[in-house]
């Protein structure tokens, strides 16, 4: 991890945090972006932001967040590419826990000439666990929502790191 935070790059660069639930990607996304002097932008501080006092549905919760998140994604892609377009690193936290979404966020940044390094930071399940759940006690730096045990591990488990496809034909790096 110390490595990657002394490097320095220029021009417009994205670095993108990916992995599980309780990770320590947003930990390591603010050190990250302290380091490259790069603007931060995480999922679930705007979902918390626009959404957090909003009331959940009794029934279709997934549903309902998912429709959130994809506007969210939306609106954090156009300021990204408006950021890079004037020559600012930009650092993402916005899940893309499974592949299928990593690969189309891929394409859009390749479609628009950006420079893209990937992270990505895992840790035992159990670890990960305890983590979040002392985060939603503590509600320090990097609480943006309380995270209920049963979506930690519905998430923990549509968790999919990057295979050795797509290790190869990006800068992933398993910190």
């Amino acid at each position: 991890m110390r490595q990657v935070l002394s490097e320095g790059r220029h021009g417009r660069q994205l670095h993108l945090i990916i992995g599980p639930v309780g990770a320590g990607k947003s930990t390591f996304a603010r050190a990250l972006g302290l380091k490259h002097r790069a603007v931060l932008l995480i999922l679930d501080d705007w979902m918390a932001q626009l959404f957090g006092a909003d009331e959940r549905p009794a029934t279709g919760r997934i549903e309902w967040y998912l429709e959130r998140r994809d506007r969210c994604f939306e609106q954090i892609w156009k300021l990204t590419a408006a950021l890079c377009e004037v020559g600012t690193r930009v650092v993402l936290e916005i899940g893309l826990i499974r592949r299928d979404e990593r690969a189309v966020f891929y394409r859009r940044v390749d479609d628009a000439g950006y420079d893209l390094a990937v992270y990505v930071l895992d840790a035992p399940r159990s670890v990960r666990r305890d983590r979040v759940m002392r985060r939603n006690e503590e509600r320090g730096e990097t609480f943006a929502q309380v995270v209920p045990l049963e979506l930690f591990e519905l998430a923990s488990n549509m968790w999919e790191p990057p295979d050795d496809e797509e290790a190869s034909e990006r800068a992933v790096r398993f910190m």
